[in-house]
């Protein structure tokens, strides 16, 4: 395997345009032909989900996924091991019901979503008003129809690989509670955004307008969402909704960070986001995102070690909290080093499970796609075709992808993403030992190579690298 991926990496490109050093690409290789043999990334993934569990942002189990990360990344022997700390608004669920009262009495499985309020102890009943989409609630008048009624916005999610069915169908987690408030409802409630047809209702962080009325908001599974339906096909349907939350103005978090020192200044960032929701333990999402990371970082680590040779630029292992609940470790992170993003060359976040990687997409300036392009051509054994010049680097990369910084994307299989996404079903068994390994593989020679491009992806610029 190493002679062929080393083969495949030195395939000869055009003598003008080689962005990355001969060397850098012969090491690239041979940490891709490590990783397929490495279960530093599937370690690190059972460990957490293990060790630590359920990692809810601003509870005391994330304060100890922080603790956990810092031991290991010591024990593990990267340098400038710390916590950057912040503080966020802090929510949890204590209780949820859902039942039908009227005319077919039973329970339905639900979930409270991020952010909602509760119900009181006395819940609220209400007669189920149902919308087939959002857009379907969002042009209902204005007319009293709905005061003292409960919505239901009915719209499914439809399934791709790269999950670009999730923008859409997001859309009605708070649209929902939004649109229903408007119109006088009580309360809300949706088919829950995934692609599953069993019982494990998903969560996820739900918003108010700031000066809206808030109603109580919970998310059906997929059976119980059609079990509602058909009752109301027979007619008439009241239900009564319990929800008990739980919130602070302010609660501690922080992201993780450590590094593989450089010859300057300049970083490559990779990382994943530590904290996850409380129903499962977080083992797709993100528990794989900081396995398949650090397990990167420390095969990188471990050359660095055996060669002698450091990266031209800093590698920084970044573990952000409170990515759920609003990408406030990512906006943290901003914020904290706004005066330095002009020195990060490039970035990357695995925040999309388990499964392969199967494209490669970039944001490079222009002139500087022969970058992306060898990129893709080195990544290709691993199974990898390039994409576009659109990437979006990951949730938590969003604020300093739009301060400039040039961004990848390792595009992951996602087929399956979305019947675990925020679910108790997101659990260890459901994660591929192979399939990390590959992740890792093209996580770690990426991040090799970013570190010793001959120049930047900004286009135009030179770097400390090429003064």
């Amino acid at each position: 395997m190493l002679r062929f991926l080393l083969a495949a990496a030195m395939a000869v490109a055009p003598a003008a345009a080689q962005p990355f050093p001969a060397e850098a690409e012969e090491a690239a290789a041979t940490l891709m032909a490590r990783a397929l043999e490495d279960e530093t990334g599937y370690q690190v993934i059972e460990d957490l989900t293990t060790e630590v569990g359920p990692r809810l942002a601003g509870s005391e189990a994330e304060a100890r996924a922080r603790g956990w990360a810092l031991a290991r990344l010591r024990s593990m022997g990267f340098e400038n091991v710390r916590v950057e700390a912040f503080s966020i608004p802090f929510w949890a669920r204590e209780g949820e019901a859902l039942r039908i009262v009227e005319p077919f009495p039973q329970a339905l499985r639900i979930t409270a979503l991020g952010g909602t309020v509760g119900t009181g102890r006395r819940g609220v009943t209400g007669e189920v008003v149902r919308f087939e989409s959002l857009g379907a609630l969002m042009a209902a008048p204005m007319d009293g129809s709905l005061e003292g009624k409960v919505v239901f916005v009915d719209e499914g999610m439809t399934r791709t690989q790269d999950g670009s069915g999730y923008g859409v169908a997001v859309a009605k987690r708070s649209g929902a509670a939004q649109e229903g408030a408007k119109r006088g409802a009580i309360a809300a409630l949706i088919r829950s955004v995934g692609t599953d047809q069993h019982r494990f209702p998903h969560t996820g962080m739900m918003r108010y307008e700031e000066d809206g009325e808030k109603i109580p908001t919970a998310a059906l599974s997929w059976p119980d969402a059609e079990q509602l339906q058909r009752a109301m096909e027979r007619g008439p349907v009241t239900v009564r909704l319990d929800l008990s939350v739980v919130t602070e103005k302010d609660a501690p978090s922080g992201n993780v960070i450590a590094e593989i020192p450089g010859r300057t200044d300049e970083v490559v960032l990779i990382g994943a986001h530590l904290d996850s929701w409380d129903l499962g333990t977080g083992a797709i999402d993100d528990a794989s995102g900081v396995g398949i990371t650090t397990g990167a970082a420390k095969l990188i680590l471990d050359y660095v070690a055996e060669t002698g040779e450091p990266p031209l630029r800093t590698i920084r292992l970044i573990l952000f909290g409170s990515e759920e609940v609003g990408l406030l470790g990512g906006k943290a992170y901003a914020e904290a080093h706004a005066d330095e993003l002009g020195d990060h060359v490039a970035a990357a976040e695995s925040d999309f499970g388990a499964g392969r990687v199967w494209q490669l997409e970039t944001r490079f300036a222009e002139d500087a796609q022969e970058a992306g392009d060898r990129l893709a051509r080195i990544l290709a054994p691993l199974g990898v075709a390039r994409g576009g010049n659109e990437a979006e680097g990951g949730p938590d990369l969003t604020a300093i992808a739009e301060a400039g910084v040039p961004v990848v994307t390792l595009k992951q299989n996602g087929w399956d993403y979305f019947d675990l996404h925020h679910t108790e079903d997101d659990t260890l068994d459901k994660v591929d030992p192979d399939d990390i390994a590959q992740n890792v593989a093209a996580y770690a020679a990426f991040a090799w190579l970013a570190a010793n491009a001959e120049e930047g992806f900004r286009g135009g610029e030179a770097t400390q690298g090429a003064q």
